[in-house]
């Protein structure tokens, strides 16, 4: 294995040049590597909707890692059909190449499209190379508990029978949390307790390529120039989010003048949102596609408090990675999900914000209020919040770790 040419192939769906986060934390990763004398190779799917680029080759290598891209049958990812369409023809394309894969000593795969880890688990057993899961979501179980898949379903038991063979052919599991390594711990019985590594994903303000929208800069301008207070809410709203929660306290709040929620993202849950909005009057809300690059870090800084949540028994399945942005933004940050976790352990031990049950509507508007009257609170939370991301969620820190993880693997200083 050591004399193999090529050392590490990355697979993942999204990849550099989109600018989605699960393609930029992927590149991170990659980009320490190649700086620390890896080599790096990537196979990922080609870019159609996150990418400032027209047009990207299919093969490029840039910045000392060999991209290739490869296309796959895209269809509409707002339906559930058109997820499993995506997720099923990445992993086919990625299947049909898994001869060239016996060339790699270190494959690091990711769990989007959930369904792709068993590529890197086919070729360990036929080429005996290694390979590293980077779980984000736990599946099939967080598909259960979003309503999305029955325990019974034929899909579920393909998911079940991956997960069999990824599992006990896996050199390690990176999970991002470790409620998330308990979860797996105790659900995947062929999993060892010295195979799965804590490493959290993290935020860096980057320079980049990236479609500036006039519409989306006009309305941010018109939030900034009102002089309100702003609740900010960034990323996906999906079946793992808790939604309701915040929308009922906006309608709470729909008449005080001086609070408003700014929501922008993407995800099956924006057409019902947008709907209650509309069907409320909620003029305290304003609505914004999914934001990345400068825009999005504005809209972070004209934000007074930022909001995170998950659905009721999605902690230990998922974690909202949109949080260090928040922490990086330094800004009070307010948790909403049932259960204990790292994100809300460590904002109540740095006090850098609050931790609300789901459907605790009230104490979520509490809280709001409690904010927004104490300016000096809302500074000193924000303070330490942007401690906890220097001290714990910088890119240069958590990609380090990656980088010892595999040089352990591969044998190199």
């Amino acid at each position: 294995m050591k004399n193999k040419k090529h050392e590490v192939l990355f697979l993942h769906r999204y990849f550099y040049p989109e600018y989605v986060t699960s393609a930029s934390l992927a590149y991170d990763v990659a980009e320490a590597l190649v700086r620390h004398g890896i080599n790096v190779s990537v196979l990922c799917g080609y870019p159609k909707e996150y990418t400032a680029f027209e047009k990207v080759p299919t093969r490029e290598e840039h910045n000392g890692m060999k991209i290739r891209r490869i296309r796959y049958i895209q269809a509409n990812r707002k339906s559930f059909i058109g997820r499993l369409v995506n997720y099923f023809s990445f992993t086919i394309a990625v299947l049909s190449r898994l001869f060239t894969l016996r060339n790699y000593e270190l494959i690091i795969v990711y769990s989007d499209p959930p369904v792709l880890p068993i590529v890197p688990a086919l070729s360990s057993v036929f080429f005996k190379n290694k390979f590293v899961y980077v779980c984000y979501d736990v599946y099939p179980e967080i598909a259960h508990v979003t309503g999305i898949l029955s325990k019974r379903s034929l899909i579920a038991k393909v998911a079940n029978w991956v997960n069999n063979i990824v599992f006990r052919h896996v050199e390690k599991v990176v999970v991002l949390s470790s409620e998330m390594k308990e979860f797996l711990l105790k659900n995947r019985p062929t999993l060892l307790p010295e195979k799965v590594e804590i490493i959290p994903n993290w935020f860096e303000s980057k320079d980049q390529m990236e479609r500036y929208d006039k519409e989306i800069e006009r309305k941010i301008q018109t939030i900034r120039n009102e002089n309100t207070f702003v609740v900010g809410y960034f990323g996906n709203m999906g079946i793992a989010q808790d939604m309701d929660t915040l929308i009922e306290a906006a309608i709470a709040l729909k008449n005080h003048e001086n609070i408003k929620f700014l929501l922008a993202g993407h995800g099956v849950k924006m057409s019902e949102i947008k709907s209650i909005v509309q069907c409320e009057k909620l003029e305290n809300v304003m609505i914004l596609d999914f934001l990345h690059g400068k825009q999005f870090e504005e809209a972070l800084n004209l934000s007074d408090c930022l909001v995170v949540s998950l659905s009721p028994g999605v902690v230990g399945l998922a974690v909202p990675s949109k949080t260090y942005s928040y922490m990086w933004a330094g800004r009070p940050i307010i948790a909403i999900m049932n259960e204990p976790s790292d994100i809300t352990n460590e904002l109540i031990q740095y006090n850098a914000g609050y931790w609300i049950k789901n459907g605790d509507v009230s104490r979520l508007v509490s809280v709001i209020e409690e904010l927004y009257n104490n300016p000096e609170k809302r500074k000193s939370m924000g303070e330490n919040s942007r401690q906890l991301y220097l001290q714990k969620y910088t890119k240069e820190k958590c990609t380090a770790e990656y980088v010892k993880l595999v040089k352990d693997i591969i044998g190199r200083e």
